[in-house]
């Protein structure tokens, strides 16, 4: 199977380039040809710029050039895996960013006659989030976990098939110890290598 790995944190060698890294000899080792996009790496600009945003609202379908290889690389994918730190809630905006510039009108959905959204995400058969949270479990359960809920919900309903989801999450990270990140990291390529 063709699977993504769509990594964001603005420092190599942090916990997520770990957890990405892991994510991707997991996939790998199961079989699946594995392509990733570090967003960090690529100095992604998140900001959907005017001329996007009117090309958007137009529907035309039409994606900016620097985008193409994206496009082609989310259209192409049966398995997405986003490793990413949680922070405020929420997806760090680069991430949130890049959802918004390639989850495009033609790309992840099409506007039926009725004006409602028609799947458009036809390879799509699974969704990874895997993240880290500073706080315990019972906080992000209380204040929510945004961005999960946004790649593995809304994600999801634009699949054309019932894409299956999984979410990875790491707990108290600034309390972690050695000991933790490594069963976590380990716990994580065990299930890439499962999928």
């Amino acid at each position: 199977m063709r699977a993504l790995v769509v990594c964001s944190h603005p420092v190599e060698g942090s916990f997520s380039s770990a957890l990405r890294d892991a994510a991707v000899r997991g996939l790998g080792s199961a079989g699946h040809r594995v392509d990733l996009i570090d967003l960090a790496a690529r100095d992604f600009d998140p900001v959907m710029p005017k001329s996007e945003w009117e090309t958007y609202v137009a529907m035309s379908g039409q994606v900016p050039p620097e985008l193409a290889d994206d496009v082609e690389l989310v259209r192409a994918a049966e398995i997405m895996v986003f490793v990413y730190p949680t922070w405020w809630s929420a997806a760090p905006a680069q991430l949130k960013g890049w959802i918004e510039r390639v989850f495009v009108p033609s790309v992840a959905f099409a506007l039926n006659e009725k004006k409602t959204v028609a799947p458009a995400l036809e390879n799509l058969r699974r969704i990874v989030t895997v993240t880290t949270f500073g706080s315990p479990r019972a906080y992000t359960m209380l204040m929510n976990d945004n961005g999960s809920r946004l790649l593995r919900r809304t994600l999801r309903l634009v699949a054309v098939r019932r894409a299956r989801t999984t979410r990875l999450a790491m707990f108290r990270m600034d309390r972690s110890t050695d000991e933790s990140r490594r069963k976590f990291l380990a716990r994580v390529e065990k299930k890439m290598a499962s999928l």
